[in-house]
């Protein structure tokens, strides 16, 4: 078959070529870039940065030959090949990054002045022992926290559940002179209307 890459709308596709492009997919701006195909410039559009990866991904072999002159179908492939490994190389080192950081940040939290005073208050008040039975579980804390030196903010929740029902434990707090003041420590039940402060 002619080797028509390279001729704009008139290139045909080779019939072996047709099928997912993944470096287009995960790369997409790069990708476009380096295969002149400039149309992968509309991903940095909101809100067609959602769409656009996958368009190019079910459409960029087609754009890529069109748009550019390679040698053979070889050619192309082990090209297209190289750019599918970088993708998945890129976003597999991305989601180490975030999931290493997100729990980085979880442990932190849960190891935190405030998270353990809160748990503390929590296993040791009456009122949720009752309502949440005996021994009180608790889950990682979600939020925000900073501190700089003996002063500090945080606002943070964590699961609460022990063997009659389980709520959320909402924690609002400013540590001043490395002491920790909460204006807001109280338990929600869950389906219940009711809160129950634990300050």
């Amino acid at each position: 078959m002619e080797n028509t890459s390279g001729q704009g709308k008139t290139a045909v596709l080779p019939a072996e070529l047709k099928g997912w492009n993944w470096g287009a997919f995960f790369l997409h701006v790069i990708w476009g870039i380096g295969n002149d195909t400039y149309i992968a410039l509309l991903t940095l559009i909101p809100p067609l940065f959602v769409v656009m990866p996958f368009v190019l991904g079910a459409k960029g072999n087609e754009w890529a030959w069109r748009n550019r002159r390679w040698d053979d179908v070889a050619h192309f492939r082990r090209v297209q090949r190289n750019w599918a490994k970088w993708g998945v190389i890129l976003a597999v080192g991305f989601f180490v990054l975030f999931g290493t950081l997100f729990f980085s940040n979880l442990y932190f939290m849960s190891k935190s002045d405030a998270y353990r005073f809160a748990v503390s208050r929590l296993q040791t008040n009456s009122e949720a022992i009752q309502l949440l039975g005996q021994p009180i579980k608790t889950g990682f804390a979600f939020g925000s926290i900073s501190t700089e030196g003996d002063k500090g903010k945080g606002e943070l929740n964590f699961s609460a559940e022990g063997p009659k029902s389980k709520g959320t434990v909402y924690v609002e707090g400013i540590k001043e002179s490395g002491q920790w003041n909460f204006n807001r420590l109280e338990l929600v039940p869950e389906n219940q209307g009711r809160r129950i402060n634990l300050r």
